[in-house]
């Protein structure tokens, strides 16, 4: 049973990293797909932004296979492995739930990340860069991502604000989040991926939305002195 669950984060691994193969890429929902179309809405990272994807897929499949190969019987890395398998699982067909529904995209992806984030809090500290790394860059992208999602989503059902003011929103709803994700698991590259959300935002908006780019500014402030004061222990890396 533990040597399965080994296998089974190598296979969603795997078939994680090749869906946008079938599915496509995804840089936002179609105007089509909500009643008040959100054309480049103010809370979304430039298009360049979501290339980190191309890291978390690699980074997430050698974990995966160094993780069969040297630890497939650990209990610590099981531990972690199951809520692991659960976001992925779900992340799977999430490419093609978010061409359908955004409301379903929008329902899974916060699955996915409160799974990822379930999975970092349980990686052994001492895996740095072969299980606790790549999670948590995983998870601090998902992070951003599912509050974009939701701010989108909400804004484009004209529910309550518009645009504008669900992404000060979804900005204040990620910043919160990732800082109490933080301070349990004290792992950089997690906020680093919520960072590289917000300069995405930030380069989105420009002058243009000044007031969307000051408050993403000012998170990736507040982020970088978290980091700063909540600064990890060293450990041994393997």
């Amino acid at each position: 049973m533990n040597r399965s669950l080994a296998y089974l984060t190598l296979a969603l691994s795997l078939a994680f990293a090749a869906a946008p193969l079938f599915s496509g890429d995804f840089t936002g929902f179609a105007e089509n797909q909500l009643p008040v179309p959100q054309i480049d809405p103010p809370v979304q990272p430039a298009g360049y932004a979501f290339s980190i994807w191309g890291l978390i897929y690699a980074w997430l499949v050698a974990a995966a296979v160094y993780g069969l190969i040297y630890k497939a019987d650990d209990p610590d890395w099981n531990a972690a492995r199951v809520p692991l398998c659960v976001s992925l699982g779900v992340g799977v067909p999430w490419l093609l739930i978010a061409q359908i529904s955004a409301i379903w995209a929008t329902i899974t992806i916060f699955i996915m990340a409160a799974a990822a984030i379930a999975a970092l809090h349980r990686t052994p500290a001492i895996e740095n860069w072969w299980m606790r790394a790549p999670i948590a860059l995983y998870a601090g992208w998902l992070t951003a991502a599912s509050f974009v999602s939701l701010a989108t989503t909400l804004a484009g059902y004209g529910i309550l604000m518009g645009g504008y003011g669900w992404a000060f929103a979804g900005i204040a709803g990620a910043l919160i989040v990732a800082v109490l994700t933080y301070r349990r698991t004290t792992t950089p590259l997690y906020l680093g991926a919520v960072i590289w959300a917000l300069v995405g935002i930030v380069v989105n908006n420009g002058m243009t939305n000044f007031l969307v780019t000051a408050l993403a500014i000012t998170g990736i402030v507040t982020l970088i002195c978290v980091m700063a004061v909540w600064a990890p222990r060293p450990n041994p890396i393997s």
